[in-house]
């Protein structure tokens, strides 16, 4: 968990966040949102009352969607409130009726600092995550192998989900299994190798990172539906035999050019990044 607590505001009125690092994802707080939304005077009575009667459109109770996490209270203390992810709360903001929902949804989008993909469109999603990726100088090539690893993901974690995995915590202890397996090392001190804070680690990994994570995902979900992997202790094996895959194709890559393939290399401004990737010839 990170220990910085970033509040922002929507319309003058602050959200608070706080920023989890295993699963390179930002909480906000529900209180808040509430409060924005609504203009409750007392919004902490309001989302009580709620998540006691209403269940979101897929039939499952808003209080299962939040997480306590620990933010500074008014009178400055850390004090345990509900907290959703993106997701979590444009499943919360379609319970509440509100003039100012789809702007916050538009707000979300904006400051969620985890491209979430437009459940009506999802090609506007994938624009939005080219354009960005192309405005922060990375390569043709390089977009097409982050969109092709993120697809990869996207089956892996689909899996998941239709086999008894449907916690966030979950999801982060599986990755982290196979990430560890193939790289050596937890995607927390993957991301102090390369000098991230709350920056999203696959956007700051070379071609080949990149690539062997994408060959561990898929290979972890090939075992897994071969032996119809179903829970955490199924699919916990599963991953680290995905892992050992990409591990020993690494390994070997590695032999073969003398060069590791996990860096501390990076996209962050040349003023805080002590490596930085950059464009090969030819690279467009």
């Amino acid at each position: 968990m990170s220990d910085a607590l970033n509040p922002v505001a929507f319309e003058n009125q602050a959200v608070r966040r706080i920023f989890e690092e295993a699963e390179e994802k930002w909480y906000f707080s529900v209180i808040d949102v509430v409060s924005v939304l609504t203009g409750s005077i007392n919004p902490r009575d309001y989302w009580f009352k709620m998540k006691t009667r209403v269940q979101s459109e897929d039939g499952i109770e808003l209080s299962t969607i939040c997480r306590q996490l620990k933010m500074k209270a008014p009178d400055g203390k850390l004090r345990e409130t509900d907290c959703a992810d993106v997701q979590g709360l444009l499943r919360i903001i379609q319970s509440i009726p509100s003039p100012k929902a789809e702007p916050f949804r538009q707000w979300l989008a904006k400051v969620g600092y985890e491209r979430i993909q437009d459940m009506s469109d999802p090609a506007l999603s994938l624009d939005r995550a080219r354009e960005y990726w192309q405005k922060h100088g990375r390569s043709e090539k390089w977009i097409q192998q982050r969109m092709m690893g993120q697809e990869t993901r996207n089956k892996l974690t689909d899996y998941w989900k239709e086999h008894e995995i449907t916690k966030e915590d979950e999801y982060a202890i599986l990755t982290n299994i196979i990430h560890q397996e193939w790289t050596g090392v937890t995607v927390k001190k993957h991301k102090e190798i390369k000098g991230l804070k709350t920056q999203n680690l696959r956007d700051h990994m070379s071609e080949a990172e990149l690539i062997f994570t994408a060959l561990a995902e898929l290979s972890t979900r090939k075992i897994a539906e071969s032996v119809d992997a179903t829970g955490m202790a199924e699919n916990a094996e599963a991953g680290k035999k995905g892992g050992k895959i990409a591990k020993k194709a690494r390994m070997e890559l590695e032999e073969k050019t003398g060069k590791s393939v996990v860096t501390g290399e990076n996209f962050l401004p040349p003023k805080t990044a002590q490596k930085k990737i950059t464009k090969k010839e030819g690279d467009a």
